[in-house]
């Protein structure tokens, strides 16, 4: 889905406001590891169902996260290749589509609105498609990493959110 996510997070928090849950602003990427059930965003978009489920349940207390898309991200990626001993043309093309990825720095990237109910968090999580065309990205680049050193490359950037 190819979002505004500055403007969608303006929305929400009105939204959230009028509806009357209380907002926890959570750090994104802080649900990882918790019992989830996550939302099907592209069935299902519209975070107002969402909210309507949770307000059905009797939540009051909404969590909310978000993540903007910083410049680091796209460094610590050009790190990885100035390192690497991929071909010249290889790494031209790896560094041309992440600087292509540097209009987006300071965007929002990530969107997080969570409940819990029976302890279970219920999820509803969105990503712009340019993100995700980034983490795939950081993907490619973290696996060939790997290759050429024969196993892990460490941490991914998008360790934060899931990548359905």
């Amino acid at each position: 889905m190819d979002l505004n996510l500055d403007t969608l997070k303006r929305e929400i928090v009105e939204y959230l406001d009028s509806g009357g849950f209380a907002v926890f602003h959570s750090s994104p990427g802080a649900l990882e590891g918790l019992p989830m059930v996550l939302w099907d965003t592209q069935r299902y978009p519209d975070y107002q169902l969402f909210l309507e489920v949770a307000r059905k349940s009797g939540t009051a207390v909404m969590l909310f996260a978000t993540r903007e898309f910083e410049s680091a991200d796209i460094d610590e990626l050009v790190e990885r290749l100035n390192e690497s001993s991929l071909p010249r043309d290889e790494r031209r093309e790896y560094e041309s589509r992440l600087r292509e990825m540097r209009i987006y720095e300071g965007v929002t990237c990530s969107l997080e609105l969570a409940f819990d109910y029976n302890s279970r968090l219920y999820v509803y999580e969105v990503q712009p498609d340019w993100y995700e065309e980034f983490l795939n990205l950081e993907e490619e680049i973290t696996s060939r990493f790997a290759e050429e050193n024969g196993g892990d490359a460490g941490d991914s950037l998008g360790g934060y959110f899931s990548k359905n």
